[in-house]
């Protein structure tokens, strides 16, 4: 069975960001504080992902990553690029707080919208410089010879980070902002199939924005139609794969925020899943499920036929082990909507969407990492 087709049928997943040894931690704060060079940094970070793979082989994770060890944060994926950059102010945020919370923020409980905290002025005309994702994937290729994901930032989620106000009106409005945005990740993506990815990634926790009530109601104040946003994002993130469908396995990963423990957005996918789950041409969705926040299963009934819907029944915002039982009756419920041969299982989102990560213990990652292959075992063999 080839890679691709193997990891379309895989029964479980991970979301991609696992948390960040101490030592590769120190390593970012000596050269943030300029007391190491680029290429210590590098080092650091390399022999940590030597030994993050060698974990998740050993856990017999069926797509391995880098563990995002080369990030600040998950959404730097899209930030070198040319009047845009992410880089500067995520070296400030981790300075100030390494533990990638703001004064006030608790853990487990509702913290700062990341998308107005990062909000990321737009400077020049977008372009390319270098693919940060592009490098993971060729040093992860160097490194296993398991399949690899790698995870970029979808065009929606850059699109609501951007102030285009500070443009000088090379860009008018959302609209041709997105689609340089959308050109760029497409050939982003395309080099990563190129480079041998097996899995690519997209990160879309705006969609979540849709059913959110304060940001449907900043939506409102600037005159925005949420359905229209809606369709253009799902259009956004279509094209972003357009062509490239059967090279490789493509995701797309939706969530309410996992920041240092946190969530960021409520609301359920009710409202949007019809036209969501429904319009979406990627293999797998990975959607969060965790906890109440994400309402009931019904919406999977808009999965179409051959697409996988992942599951992440399993929380990454604490080290609390899951009951196998539970989980396998939470999956029986959802295939009550969607055959269980279109389910799979995994974390609800990335251990680490931060280099400060979320509140659990390196040993509760991977015993959550080994309750999720036991469970998918009991269930598909």
């Amino acid at each position: 069975m080839s890679a691709a087709k193997s990891l379309m049928e895989s029964r479980v997943d991970q979301v991609g960001s696992l948390l960040r040894p101490q030592t590769l931690k120190d390593a970012f704060m000596r050269f943030a504080r300029k007391e190491s060079t680029r290429d210590d940094l590098r080092g650091a970070q390399e022999a940590a992902i030597r030994e993050v793979v060698a974990k998740q082989e050993a856990h017999k994770l069926p797509v391995v990553t880098d563990g995002e060890f080369c990030r600040l944060n998950w959404q730097v994926s899209f930030s070198e690029i040319d009047g845009w950059d992410m880089w500067a102010g995520s070296w400030r945020h981790f300075i100030a707080n390494p533990d990638n919370m703001v004064p006030g923020e608790v853990p487990l409980h509702k913290g700062e919208d990341a998308v107005l905290a990062f909000r990321t002025p737009v400077t020049a005309h977008l372009k390319l410089i270098n693919s940060l994702p592009l490098e993971e994937c060729r040093f992860l290729r160097s490194v296993t010879k398991r399949p690899i994901k790698v995870a970029l930032m979808g065009p929606d989620r850059v699109c609501q980070m951007s102030d285009i106000s500070a443009s000088n009106g090379l860009y008018k409005d959302s609209d041709s902002l997105l689609a340089d945005i959308v050109a760029i990740q497409k050939q982003m993506v395309t080099d990563l199939v190129e480079a041998g990815c097996d899995y690519v990634q997209i990160d879309e926790p705006s969609y979540t924005g849709y059913v959110d009530p304060p940001t449907l109601a900043r939506l409102a104040a600037r005159g925005e139609e949420p359905l229209a946003n809606l369709r253009r994002a799902i259009e956004a993130d279509n094209r972003v794969i357009a062509g490239l469908k059967g090279r490789a396995v493509f995701g797309l990963h939706i969530c309410r925020g996992n920041r240092a423990s946190m969530w960021h957005r409520e609301g359920t996918y009710d409202a949007i899943a019809e036209t969501l789950f429904g319009s979406l041409t990627y293999d797998r969705l990975l959607l969060e499920y965790d906890t109440d926040r994400a309402g009931g299963f019904e919406p999977l009934r808009f999965v179409p036929k051959g697409v996988i819907a992942v599951l992440g029944l399993i929380t990454t915002k604490t080290g609390q082990i899951e009951a196998a039982d539970e989980l396998l009756r939470r999956i029986e419920d959802a295939s009550r909507y969607l055959p269980v041969d279109q389910l799979a299982l995994s974390p609800q989102c990335g251990f680490a969407s931060g280099i400060g990560g979320n509140r659990l213990a390196e040993d509760d990652q991977w015993r959550k990492m080994d309750l999720m292959n036991e469970v998918a075992a009991r269930i598909w063999g």
